[in-house]
């Protein structure tokens, strides 16, 4: 299978997490991408992550989480030769992704007019953390501060625990999606060529559909539900005799079942129950009546029998556990890559969650040493040897 993205090259010019999940992204549907670090560091995430020794070796875990099949050379922006250097490589590029403050490329005289004039019909993507203008852009962002000021942190949890971070990088997640969306697109137009501007921002605040639209158009003042959804009942996490299960009983046809099933048929005849909005003003008590009824179930053994009659419901499981279920092990969301250079050993990596014609979308190559691909990048540009070791002599490259 060609992949869609075949024949596109990338420059990644990003750290951490929004810009490389981005082109993690865009790398797994074929596109080359070439992650263009700072020389002796690189990406700040390959000093981050929960293995020390990684850290160290700069090789941690958040770089090998979204950094799989693409290659690394390092440049020295603020040389003159590796800015030179640089430039000759953006002319073989179809896309440069960025994720530094706004203003730091142009003021290194690498911006999007300074590149176009190098290839006109470069496709360059800035992600940050509130946009391109705006009373905030001079500001730094990193995942958390995002999670608060988009009011993200302020609808999770409930109302003993809210406002509450939403347990894993969301925005930065978000933003890098929102960015690669943006990306594959532009590259669609003829005649190609143009500026993305995409805001961690408002990429979270597009995807906060429903919450967003109540406040702007019901007048609903969003809040924190916790674990109730807050547009139908039963519906939410409950209790069972081994743990938590989220019950889906949005439909009146599920809700019948659902009773029926519990042996709680009666309460159908309760006019507290009666409807959809009955229900939405009970919750709690109904609540209480199911969990009553739950004690002698296993979360999964439930999930099991009411999906089977047509309720959707599912345990709460942890991440090993869905790692392992066959659902997610056999479809091929992991890679595994053996004995990669840097880190010693075998390594898992997540993919994309896409399969194309049946395929998952996978890479070829482990997450890259700093700078491993020099001679492989710079000798496609015509380099030698001697080329390159001067050049890293200077403290071009």
């Amino acid at each position: 299978m060609t992949k869609p993205l075949a024949g596109i090259r990338v420059l990644d010019l990003t750290n951490v997490l929004a810009g490389p999940f981005c082109c993690h992204q865009l790398a797994h549907m074929g596109a080359d991408v070439i992650k263009v670090e700072a020389p002796g560091r690189g990406d700040l995430a390959r000093q981050l992550g929960a293995d020390p020794e990684l850290n160290a070796a700069h090789m941690g875990v958040s770089f090998l989480a979204q950094n799989a099949g693409k290659r690394s050379v390092t440049v020295n922006f603020k040389h003159p030769d590796g800015k030179a250097l640089f430039l000759r490589l953006v002319a073989t590029a179809d896309v440069v992704v960025e994720n530094f403050r706004p203003g730091v490329m142009d003021r290194l005289g690498l911006g999007y007019n300074a590149l176009r004039d190098v290839k006109p019909d470069l496709i360059y993507c800035a992600i940050s953390g509130f946009g391109q203008d705006g009373p905030w852009v001079d500001r730094p962002a990193y995942d958390q501060i995002i999670q608060g000021v988009s009011g993200v942190m302020s609808i999770t949890g409930d109302a003993d625990s809210a406002p509450l971070r939403v347990g894993y990088p969301v925005t930065d997640t978000v933003g890098g999606m929102t960015a690669a969306f943006a990306i594959a697109s532009a590259l669609n137009a003829r005649p190609r060529g143009c500026f993305i501007d995409c805001s961690m921002l408002e990429s979270v605040l597009a995807t906060m559909g429903w919450v967003v639209s109540n406040h702007l158009i019901a007048g609903a003042v969003p809040a924190a539900h916790g674990n109730e959804n807050p547009t139908s009942a039963p519906s939410g996490a409950f209790q069972t005799g081994d743990g938590l299960i989220n019950i889906a009983a949005n439909k009146d046809e599920q809700w019948v079942l659902l009773s029926d099933h519990l042996g709680l048929a009666t309460l159908r005849d309760d006019p507290d129950y009666a409807t959809r909005e009955d229900r939405k003003r009970n919750r709690h008590t109904l609540r209480a009546r199911i969990e009553a009824a739950l004690t002698d179930h296993t979360a999964r053994d439930l999930a099991r029998d009411l999906n089977r009659i047509g309720v959707p419901a599912g345990a709460v499981m942890s991440v090993a556990d869905v790692l392992d279920h066959p659902q997610v092990a056999k479809r091929g969301l992991l890679s595994q890559f053996t004995e990669v250079p840097g880190v010693g050993r075998d390594i898992s990596v997540v993919n994309t969650g896409v399969k194309l014609d049946g395929a998952p979308l996978e890479v070829g190559t482990p997450p890259p040493e700093l700078g491993a691909h020099a001679t492989e990048v710079w000798g496609a540009l015509g380099l030698n040897a001697s080329d390159i070791r001067d050049l890293t002599e200077k403290g071009a490259i």
